[in-house]
């Protein structure tokens, strides 16, 4: 949980800026462009449509490890990946129907105003460096900014060690629809499920919930934890991750907190609606 680390890094809510215009759109992804080609020591002159511009600024992000960005840039790309949300279009996960507050819904979890939604990190906590990858890890970190990096390094920094399996950190969302992002890592699955790999799992789901409670959420999403390139598998996951919330709700009867399986893939939403039809 988040308790340990209070004040390293800021949980006031993040002010949102005005949108682009389409011009200005294009002259962000260029000034931002400039600037990462500039930090990294290459010629920031060249020729290129605005989308192969804008993969170019994710997958140099990507690759750019945490440290300082001017204010100026933050606001550059603050305007920018704002307007994107927008345009991606926010879902409010209130209109989701709800069996016993919890909901299951498909789609991309950026677009989710939820209080919080669930990162499934790795144990360096610092996102995916691969460029442009689709994992959930670079997703949210892509369309989150760059501070999100520069905030889970401080958590480490403060820590003095990687991230613990099961365990959870709290940071703010920056330009996703949502407030927070609570980052977990998950049990990375080698030839065979194990005791320990199911406890793992169980344990990403308490704690992201003891620590939206501590913060005060009323409502968290959950990705898939662990069945991506972790390679848990989705049925035994879905099992494991409806049991905790289940377990978690009924050890904690005042809390009405709503909580959202997100899935992406069709198999995951198929297994989920069959698993929650039986709670």
């Amino acid at each position: 949980m988040n308790c340990r680390f209070d004040g390293v890094v800021d949980l006031s809510p993040y002010p949102r800026p005005e949108p682009l215009t389409q011009q200005e759109k294009e002259e962000a992804i260029d000034a931002l462009l400039k600037w990462l080609l500039r930090e990294r020591g290459m010629i920031a002159a060249f020729s290129a449509t605005p989308q192969k511009k804008r993969a170019l600024v994710r997958g140099y992000m990507n690759e750019r490890p945490a440290h300082p960005i001017p204010q100026d840039i933050i606001a550059v790309q603050d305007r920018l990946f704002w307007t994107e949300t927008l345009e991606r279009g926010i879902v409010d996960p209130a209109s989701f129907p709800a069996a016993d507050g919890i909901s299951l819904w498909q789609g991309d979890i950026t677009r989710l105003a939820a209080d919080g939604i669930v990162n499934a990190a790795n144990k360096g906590l610092l996102g995916c460096f691969l460029p442009n990858h689709n994992c959930i890890d670079n997703v949210i970190h892509s369309a989150a900014g760059m501070q999100l990096r520069d905030d889970c390094a401080k958590l480490i920094a403060a820590q003095g060690h990687e991230e613990e399996c099961g365990d959870c950190k709290l940071t703010r969302a920056y330009n996703l629809p949502s407030r927070y992002v609570l980052h977990t890592v998950g049990p990375m699955i080698r030839r065979e499920v194990t005791k320990e790999d199911r406890a793992m799992l169980r344990s990403c789901y308490t704690s992201c919930l003891d620590t939206a409670e501590e913060a005060g959420l009323s409502s968290l999403a959950f990705c898939c934890i662990s069945t991506g390139v972790f390679s848990f598998p989705q049925a035994e996951a879905a099992e494991i991750a409806t049991g905790a919330v289940k377990r978690w709700k009924v050890r904690h009867p005042g809390n009405k907190m709503h909580v959202i399986f997100n899935t992406f893939l069709d198999s995951d939403t198929a297994i989920y609606q069959n698993i929650l039809k039986h709670l």
